[in-house]
């Protein structure tokens, strides 16, 4: 039943940082890279909706920031043009209908935390003409433009240049990330958001109290925008006990955050880091069987595991409608409101 479900729904994953993946192959290997390597295990795993991420290594910050964000950007261009059979590049919710109805997969781009950008505001309009939908302002520490979660004790707000890339943002039609942005930054941005926002890789603070993590306050006060919170898979994230790290822990976070936003409010944001760690750590693709085994668990390495996500949906007993929602269709509804 669950996997006849799984392949009935749109699915769609709010975060896979696998262009970081394929751009730090050749500009010549990008497109059949990522057909050789990624697009089977999004077919496998049912993938509907994909966003990809744009995030930049340190070792690229801060000289290099904007030009390897370009060159991501191009990257995905390129594979998407390379692979047109199976899968597009949309810039909004009829794209992403379009794309759907023909059986290909729809990419959407993302910044993660605009290292780019740095302060210059009047560079957002750049990126959303190259196709960018959906951008957050932090990372783990500080930026022109916010602090990250792991800033928390600093108690910042956005910084001016912050506060006028949210609006810049809102006007453009591109969706905020409170992903990794500080407590107070999330705050801040539940004060003046006029749109929708989205987490796209957040767990329930309640359930794990870590900085990376969400208050019910705060789940709330992105329910109230009506946006959405996508419940990430990193096991650190969801539970400090390794024992416990399961599809079931994912399911006991989209459940509490039911319980506090409401069944159209969350969706899936997987985060599968362990092999673009592999691919992105010299030496390259070294295997990391002996790194921290927090990095993933078993069956949900990739994005080919995604149907036991359903199957522990399943289990726990919700309603198909409620299932329906969680792995695509409320962020497919964001996506086609309000979104380019």
């Amino acid at each position: 039943m669950s996997h006849d479900l799984h392949h009935r729904a749109v699915v769609a994953d709010a975060h896979n940082d696998l262009l970081m993946a394929v751009a730090a192959r050749p500009p010549k290997r990008w497109g059949a890279f990522f057909r050789e390597r990624w697009l089977p295990q999004l077919r496998e795993g049912g993938i509907d909706i994909q966003v990809l991420p744009v995030f930049i290594d340190d070792q690229y910050r801060p000289e290099g920031a904007l030009r390897q964000t370009l060159r991501m950007i191009e990257c995905a261009h390129v594979l998407a043009e390379a692979n047109a059979d199976q899968v597009a590049l949309c810039r909004n919710g009829d794209d992403v209908d379009a794309a759907l109805a023909e059986g290909r997969i729809a990419l959407v781009l993302a910044l993660e935390s605009a290292p780019g950008i740095d302060a210059s505001v009047e560079l957002f309009p750049t990126l959303f003409r190259l196709g960018v939908r959906i951008a957050s302002l932090a990372h783990w520490g500080r930026t022109p433009l916010a602090d990250g979660s792991r800033e928390d004790a600093t108690g910042s707000r956005l910084t001016t240049p912050g506060v006028e890339a949210l609006r810049t943002m809102e006007h453009l039609g591109m969706l905020f990330d409170i992903s990794h942005l500080g407590a107070s930054g999330v705050a801040h941005v539940l004060e003046l958001a006029t749109r929708p926002l989205i987490a796209t890789h957040s767990c329930a603070r309640a359930l794990r109290d870590h900085h990376r993590n969400l208050t019910d306050e705060q789940i709330r006060g992105v329910a109230a925008t009506g946006g959405l919170v996508c419940v990430t898979f990193v096991p650190d994230f969801l539970t400090d006990d390794q024992e416990k790290v399961s599809a079931e822990r994912i399911v006991d976070h989209i459940e509490h955050v039911v319980s506090v936003a409401g069944i159209d409010h969350v969706g899936l944001g997987s985060d599968f880091v362990r092999e673009v760690m592999t691919d992105v750590t010299p030496p390259c693709c070294e295997s990391l069987d002996d790194e921290d085994p927090m990095f993933a668990f078993p069956g949900l390495e990739g994005p080919a595991g995604m149907p036991l996500v359903t199957e522990a949906l399943v289990r726990r007993g919700l309603p198909e409608a409620d299932v329906l929602k969680i792995l695509g269709g409320n962020m497919r509804r964001l996506m086609t409101l309000h979104m380019g």
